[in-house]
């Protein structure tokens, strides 16, 4: 039988571990190994009965109220950190950030052509005007001055030759090619050029000191090619929030392993791993552990204290059956387990760990997505600014005629399926262990407690993936 460590990510060191956490790790007193849970519901009376049902908003504001409370903590340890910008995408500003040159930093030409005096084109008698053609500036060089009397050929983003106020595209000049750069060429070119024609002026983008982006900014591709364009090489950026993710069950294995008789492999880790990472937080520490409370306890312990996580989030272990080890292990000791009028991912769990945020979603794959989309992810984009929250969108049922999804009463149903731009598709059925019809998902279904029938061609709710 598997136990303990299975899969494992470090990134505090063995040890590290602030002085308030260390001297608060005594308080993991579990149950006898694989003692039923209604025995160490008995014993610990804060537990919260399944039996009334909490309401899917009440619960999702305990989870934005726990996040919240997480993230704050966080922020007192670590309001900022520097990051390179090649490991910025999807960060969050910590401070505000002026410009520290203009953009662009000198006048340049928005054209491939000939800069130009404007006044040397003023008052010409016939509708062109003469000039002799100076050497070329290529981007890159410096410019040097305007000559009297020419035109010098600038090549896009070249610099402007002191005393040039305008450029002339070369499709207007004669010849309207460029010819060999060599003494003795002339060009005409029209007359009355207006100033600034085809220039783009020093700091006509940003100059220099003026606020380029507000902290609190999601950075990615056009903030970071700002910040690159500025010459900023390294960026303040808010910590990110640390979990540690805990799947449970003698039965689970890692991907990549023999499956023995009624093994199953682990899809939680690696599902809410990317999750976690998509919604812009970082796993400090994963693996999986086995239906003993006693070492789950001793587990959780030396995790808290190895790892220093601000959310721990678990899966599996929290239902009514007769194994339920994370429950078995923190029934009493600041976490409740309560059941939310939600199908897939009633059971729920939440709580303090002794100072550390706690979250529980049920075992079964598709359940704890559920779970993390409907009450996670929601709570760190309005906490953390990022993710971005789920397009939601109001959209016909497309289900062949005379049939219809229906949901049990009282109950808040989510169900998968795939919009194609005119309307929802479900995809499986309500089943919480249904991975691959999850996987060819691309929304979610949403059935509020009221609906417990909806026909072909109602309007649905649906979050987009």
């Amino acid at each position: 039988m598997y136990r303990g460590y299975v899969r494992q990510s470090n990134i505090a060191p063995p040890g590290y571990c602030p002085r308030s956490r260390r001297s608060r790790l005594g308080w993991l007193r579990s149950p006898d190994r694989h003692q039923p849970a209604n025995a160490a519901r008995n014993r610990h009376q804060t537990g919260r009965s399944h039996r009334v049902r909490r309401a899917l908003a009440e619960h999702r504001q305990h989870v934005l109220e726990l996040v919240r409370g997480a993230w704050q903590r966080r922020l007192a340890d670590t309001p900022g950190e520097p990051v390179p910008l090649a490991a910025a995408l999807h960060r969050v500003l910590a401070r505000d950030i002026a410009a520290p040159v203009s953009l662009p930093p000198f006048a340049n030409s928005q054209m491939d052509g000939y800069a130009v005096s404007s006044a040397a084109t003023a008052g010409a008698p016939g509708p062109t005007v003469a000039f002799d053609v100076a050497p070329p500036v290529p981007a890159g060089r410096a410019a040097g001055e305007l000559p009297v009397g020419c035109a010098v050929p600038v090549m896009t983003g070249a610099m402007l030759p002191e005393g040039a106020d305008a450029v002339v595209p070369i499709e207007q000049a004669v010849p309207d090619t460029f010819a060999p750069f060599a003494p003795g060429h002339t060009v005409e070119l029209p007359a009355n050029v207006r100033p600034g024609q085809f220039v783009r002026p020093a700091g006509s983008d940003i100059p220099a000191g003026a606020p380029a982006l507000p902290a609190g900014t999601v950075l990615k591709a056009g903030q970071l090619g700002l910040l690159a364009a500025l010459g900023v090489a390294e960026v303040p950026v808010r910590p990110r929030l640390r979990v540690l993710l805990l799947s449970t069950g003698d039965e689970v294995v890692p991907p990549g392993c023999g499956l023995g008789p009624g093994q199953i492999y682990d899809a939680n880790t690696t599902m809410l791993s990317a999750a976690l990472a998509d919604a812009g937080c970082e796993v400090a520490s994963s693996r999986i552990l086995a239906d003993a409370p006693d070492l789950f306890a001793q587990a959780l312990a030396g995790d808290l204290e190895r790892v220093a996580p601000d959310l721990v989030l678990t899966s599996g272990g929290i239902s009514k059956g007769a194994f339920e080890v994370v429950k078995l292990a923190l029934a009493g000791h600041g976490v409740e387990f309560v059941s939310v009028a939600m199908q897939p991912g009633g059971p729920q769990a939440l709580g303090q760990v002794h100072g550390t945020a706690f979250l529980g979603f049920p075992g079964n794959p598709v359940s704890s997505l559920v779970s993390f989309e409907m009450f996670l992810r929601p709570a760190l984009s309005a906490v953390l600014s990022v993710p971005s929250p789920r397009t939601v969108l109001q959209v016909p049922l497309q289900v062949p005629p005379g049939t219809a999804l229906e949901s049990p009463p009282g109950i808040h149903q989510v169900r998968r399926g795939r919009y194609d731009g005119a309307g929802a598709v479900p995809v499986g059925g309500p089943a919480s262990h249904l991975v691959h019809a999850l996987a060819h998902s691309n929304a979610l279904l949403q059935l509020p407690p009221e609906v417990t029938r909806l026909e072909a061609g109602g309007n649905v709710e649906i979050w987009l993936l």
